[in-house]
């Protein structure tokens, strides 16, 4: 976080953050563990261009949308909970849950951001490495 606040600063910007809570242990995904969201957001108090403006989650695939939900709903717990620690509420303000096949229910879990290239593009395919 420090790295990027200062980059952030000798460039004379303010980006607005994110943090990718990982809720379900997943190897092949990022993100901070629960229990590293706190401090995250302590660190980003220092922060003097970067601001954290709320959490992000990538929860396991399923074909079911429904089995997402439990996720968003731990995403939206963890948020609550922070705020009632007295964590600033500006740093805890989006929920960033939630793609072209589930948004409805991330919405329903309290998404404020919805992830939805696959309904605007189309499915995609990564390019070959090379």
């Amino acid at each position: 976080m420090r790295r990027l606040d200062q980059a952030a600063a000798e460039a004379a910007t303010a980006p607005n953050l994110l943090i990718q809570a990982d809720l379900a242990g997943e190897a092949a995904k990022h993100g901070a563990p629960a229990e590293e969201v706190r401090p995250l957001l302590e660190a980003a108090r220092t922060c003097r261009a970067a601001r954290v403006r709320g959490l992000m989650l990538m929860p396991p695939w399923s074909d079911d949308p429904e089995a997402v939900r439990p996720w968003f709903r731990r995403l939206r717990q963890l948020r609550d909970t922070l705020l009632d620690e007295g964590f600033d509420p500006a740093a805890l303000g989006e929920l960033s849950m939630g793609m072209t096949r589930d948004f409805e229910i991330a919405i329903g879990e309290g998404a404020t951001m919805v992830r939805v290239g696959t309904a605007i593009f189309g499915r995609r395919t990564p390019p070959a490495a090379g």
